[in-house]
């Protein structure tokens, strides 16, 4: 495959735990997901790590912009992501740690195809690794013509510069954790 790479598999039955005893941390920031215009439109997402939420506030532009990433409040009241975005820095060899997401796509929905060239983040932070918290056969992650299923637990690399996109065609939620890095 040119696009995918499965990394590694983790038992996520903690993290999805943490995350069904906490709803109300889901969509607490709705930048991504609430404009029609964007590809995200229509999931949800908590976000982990990213730019200073106020910097963002004061500035929308400021979201592209070079930054350094700091943690969100999610990342302190889900303990169970620790060891799992740690060891992938350890595997990956990550010199830098960028943004951290868990996103959620409805039964029936999508993110719609997109690329993620020409941001900063995406060039400075082009390790993008998957982690399948909940899923169901019928998930499909598409990079151009390649398709993969992602089981619950697979932790897949891919590249997100070409054309993208992901269909939940099941019954129940996908739920994944997007962590972005730099590597050697």
């Amino acid at each position: 495959m040119r696009y995918f790479e499965k990394i590694t598999r983790y038992n996520v039955e903690e993290l999805d735990e943490q995350l069904t005893a906490q709803p109300e941390l889901w969509d607490t920031y709705t930048i991504r997901t609430a404009d029609p215009h964007l590809p995200f439109h229509g999931t949800g997402d908590i976000w982990v790590r990213h730019r200073n939420k106020a910097e963002i506030d004061a500035d929308l532009r400021k979201l592209g912009e070079p930054h350094f990433a700091e943690w969100w409040p999610a990342w302190h009241k889900l303990p169970a992501l620790k060891p799992l975005v740690f060891d992938l820095m350890r595997r990956e060899c990550a010199t830098a740690l960028g943004a951290i997401f868990i996103t959620r796509i409805p039964p029936g929905g999508m993110v719609k195809p997109h690329h993620d060239r020409g941001g900063w983040h995406a060039e400075f932070f082009p390790r993008k690794i998957y982690v399948t918290i909940r899923t169901n056969d019928r998930v499909v992650n598409r990079v151009e013509d390649e398709a993969v299923i992602m089981q619950r637990g697979d932790a897949w690399w891919f590249n997100n510069l070409p054309i993208h996109s992901v269909e939940n065609g099941g019954d129940t939620e996908r739920w994944t954790l997007i962590v972005c890095m730099a590597t050697t």
